[in-house]
């Protein structure tokens, strides 16, 4: 049986097309997966960072993966994935929203020699080594009301026995002790671009579609057989259908697979002049003078584009002395290089 088509997309060539996921559904087992790889919106991530090999790597691991579990949920809005800890990274942070518009992050411990970093240190050795981190998950509804707080959902980066060592085991544990569903996760990231695979296994429900419970474990153990044979250079260098269609070429030809619209993944950061304002106004006017009475400007960049902000004195007293922040924004913000 072949592949079939939900939609009516023309089939590609094995012509490389990046910045894409994947969705695909099983016929032969309760299970879904997804493909993704990031090229153009991983090098906007990266384009104003100098960020170790090790870090860089974190990082990639992390964007790959919070678009895979994004392309799992229906609801809109953002996620926001945040991985903690008292190590030489403090916090990676991605956020996605729906429509798959990402920005992603990380901040440094500025007491450790980053340059001594071995290029292969893991999670629990950047960012968990007292085995304290956790891995938040935040989702934030576009349509929440004042006084509403976003869900979120916390796990320790250690399974009770050891520590978690990459962020694949790291969401599969989330997704394991917070949401019940068995998913497994294959990553890779290089400084070129970042990719990924998920399978997820669904609950096996009632009524026509429902499997005989051996014949579903069955499927699932068959499917992540065949995923175990990804490379990372697949993972980074291949269109995701192109993947996922040599991947599981006789699973389409015995059980079918159900492919839908791949959809396109963005670079996109929601910083603004006026936001800034707004946390300069909640700082206070007291701690923003006393800033002005040692700097000629209060200057600040957003820790994902780089963009700088810089408000003078008369901008900073604007801020407090209008009842809207419309005369903050009238200077805009200058490019970090």
């Amino acid at each position: 049986m072949a592949f079939h088509k939900v939609s009516t997309i023309a089939a590609m060539t094995e012509k490389y097309a990046s910045d894409l996921l994947q969705v695909f559904v099983f016929d032969g087992a309760p299970v879904r997966g997804e493909i993704v790889n990031i090229r153009d919106a991983w090098q906007a991530i990266l384009a104003r960072k100098d960020y170790p090999v090790a870090v860089r790597k974190l990082l990639g691991d992390l964007v790959a993966a919070g678009v895979l579990l994004s392309g799992t949920l229906k609801f809109k809005g953002s996620m926001i994935i945040q991985a903690q800890g008292n190590g030489a990274i403090r916090l990676l942070v991605l956020e996605c929203k729906e429509n798959l518009v990402i920005r992603a992050t990380a901040k440094l411990n500025e007491d450790i020699d980053l340059s001594a970093l071995p290029e292969n240190a893991g999670l629990s050795d950047l960012i968990n080594p007292d085995g304290k981190g956790k891995l938040v998950i935040t989702l934030d509804p576009a349509d929440r009301q004042p006084g509403q707080n976003p869900y979120q959902g916390i796990v320790s980066l250690h399974d009770g026995k050891n520590p978690v060592q990459t962020i694949a085991e790291a969401i599969a544990l989330y997704m394991r002790d917070s949401e019940q569903l068995e998913t497994r996760l294959w990553l890779a990231s290089n400084e070129n671009s970042c990719g990924g695979l998920l399978l997820q296994k669904l609950p096996n429900m009632g009524g026509q579609l429902k499997m005989d419970d051996d014949v579903a474990a069955e499927g699932w153990a068959r499917l992540q057989l065949l995923s175990d044979t990804v490379t990372d250079e697949e993972l980074l260098s291949l269109e995701p259908q192109v993947l996922m269609k040599r991947l599981y070429l006789d699973e389409s030809a015995h059980h079918g697979v159900r492919s839908f619209d791949q959809r396109p993944i963005q670079f996109g950061c929601r910083c603004s002049r006026i936001k800034v304002a707004d946390m300069l106004k909640m700082l206070g006017e007291e701690e923003v003078n006393s800033i002005l009475e040692e700097k000629s400007a209060v200057e600040t960049n957003c820790d994902f584009c780089g963009q700088i902000y810089v408000f003078d004195a008369v901008d900073c007293k604007q801020i407090f002395s209008s009842s809207t922040l419309i005369d903050a924004v009238k200077k805009p913000p200058q490019a970090k290089h």
